[in-house]
């Protein structure tokens, strides 16, 4: 008897053993995070940036920071979702630029126009078939188009030119992203 006893107190001690809590995780940090000082996220974009500039629009400065580790390279598209062309899923793409290297904090404001920056930067072709950033022009008839700039930290240099299109690059980034940073503005003429 004092052996099933010890044998039944043996084997409940440990559902009545008070096991040490788990640490709990720390929280997250913040993610990839893409800013500019052109214009509040979200609001109204400024004519210089626009279409209304004519040939003289220049992209914004952009800024990110919360770079995740282990970040090579960056890639930054800038589209319209409110458009449809041609009937189809394919929206206006406005600046296609990647490989911008993973040290890398920023964009200056009015980045020229050449397929390659000599930081190895490659700038694909816009809507229009031109290297480098296209500024918006959603008509003044209707409502406002929201511009989204998505900016994506990789852990890898994409193998393309400036020849790529948006699919190229979508295609080459797919499994390799560390981050996303989005930034969007409103504008019609």
């Amino acid at each position: 008897m004092k052996a099933a006893i010890l044998c039944a107190v043996l084997v409940s001690a440990p559902l009545f053993a008070q096991d040490k809590p788990a640490a709990p995780k720390p929280p997250a940090g913040p993610g990839l995070t893409l800013t500019t000082s052109a214009f509040a996220d979200g609001g109204i974009i400024p004519d210089p940036y626009t279409m209304n500039a004519g040939p003289a629009a220049v992209s914004p400065k952009l800024e990110w920071s919360h770079v995740p580790a282990g970040t090579v390279t960056f890639a930054l598209i800038l589209h319209d979702p409110d458009t449809s062309i041609r009937h189809s899923t394919q929206e206006v793409l406005h600046w296609l630029i990647f490989n911008i290297p993973g040290t890398a904090t920023s964009l200056p404001e009015g980045v020229p126009a050449t397929a390659q920056l000599p930081d190895g930067t490659i700038q694909g072709k816009n809507q229009r078939g031109t290297v480098g950033y296209m500024g918006m022009g959603a008509p003044a008839a209707g409502p406002y188009h929201h511009y989204t700039w998505e900016l994506f930290a990789l852990d890898t240099k994409l193998d393309l030119g400036p020849d790529a299109t948006r699919e190229d690059v979508l295609k080459a980034m797919d499994g390799h992203i560390l981050g996303k940073g989005v930034v969007f503005g409103r504008f019609h003429r």
